[in-house]
């Protein structure tokens, strides 16, 4: 995956993240020994991932009627996801709001921060 946003409800195979440079993925009861662990790392869910999976997984339920998704949703518990980071694009989103931050330009602030 190199960008945007996954959520997946059941099993991974054994070597998820293999090869992700960017987006996030968030996982439901996900086993850590199956997670290639090169270029992510595992992360709880803060505020703003609680309510991006909730939403996530609503959208899931009104357009397929889950009933994993329902089950889900009617007993959610936040710490049986997890995040899955790439290291890398963590460090362009923290270089980026740091720029925002001073009142800079944040692609140069990222371009700078990657290249030297």
């Amino acid at each position: 995956m190199t960008g945007g946003t996954v959520l997946i409800l059941g099993p991974t195979g054994r070597n998820f993240g293999a090869g992700m440079s960017g987006g996030v993925a968030y996982l439901y009861n996900a086993d850590p020994r199956r997670i290639n662990m090169a270029m992510v790392d595992l992360e709880p869910l803060d505020d703003e991932d609680v309510a991006r999976v909730r939403a996530l997984v609503t959208r899931h339920v009104e357009e397929t009627e889950s009933a994993v998704g329902q089950r889900l949703l009617e007993n959610f518990d936040p710490s049986a996801f997890m995040k899955v980071m790439p290291r890398d694009y963590k460090r362009v989103l923290t270089l980026r709001a740091e720029a925002l931050a001073r009142g800079e330009d944040p692609v140069m602030a990222v371009m700078g921060g990657i290249h030297g």
